[in-house]
């Protein structure tokens, strides 16, 4: 019997973009995002097709980085249609509501429309769309360890109920109700 990897941390994840150039400025004005890299090739290295593309590499913070490739002679980038546009979507942490709502102010004073703050019990984000189209989030935790404690409790059988009647499961119905200031 095999065993399975001991995964450390995510090296990088990679998403398409339209203009190489455009979404390293926009990532460094927009969220503070260095850019640390790049590797531009003629041929695919995994597959050996000819197909140049440009990978640029922006430092997220905490050891994680974001990655784009421009792919200039592929057909115009788009999304899947049969995915309603908030499922997929990156999410950053931010350090707490303060830099929640400064990093809106921010986001919203270079033209960018945000929505939120949306409560979600545990965590409290905005979200907007980058050049790309890409949706992005910034979370901010809120959670207390009972809290979190309770939901990792409860998420086997959530799951086994969700597979079972594909309809939302009501153990952590209190994740929906913001508390009355």
């Amino acid at each position: 019997m095999t065993t399975a990897p001991k995964l450390s941390r995510i090296h990088h994840v990679a998403y398409r973009c339209r203009d190489a150039a455009q979404t390293v400025e926009w990532y460094a004005r927009v969220l503070g995002m260095e850019y640390v890299t790049a590797f531009a090739e003629d041929k695919v290295p995994s597959t050996g097709e000819d197909d140049p593309y440009m990978h640029v590499f922006l430092d997220a913070g905490g050891g994680n980085v974001l990655a784009f490739f421009e792919l200039p002679n592929q057909p115009e980038m788009g999304r899947d249609p049969a995915t309603p546009a908030w499922v997929q979507h990156l999410a950053f942490e931010v350090a707490d509501e303060a830099a929640l709502m400064a990093a809106k102010a921010h986001i919203e004073a270079q033209g960018i429309d945000v929505l939120g703050p949306t409560y979600h019990g545990i965590f409290r984000s905005i979200y907007f769309f980058d050049p790309n189209g890409h949706r992005l989030e910034l979370a901010c935790n809120i959670g207390t360890p009972a809290q979190h404690a309770e939901l990792k409790a409860l998420a086997p059988q959530m799951l086994e109920e969700w597979s079972r009647t594909r309809r939302a499961p009501r153990q952590a119905a209190w994740l929906h109700t913001e508390p009355k200031p």
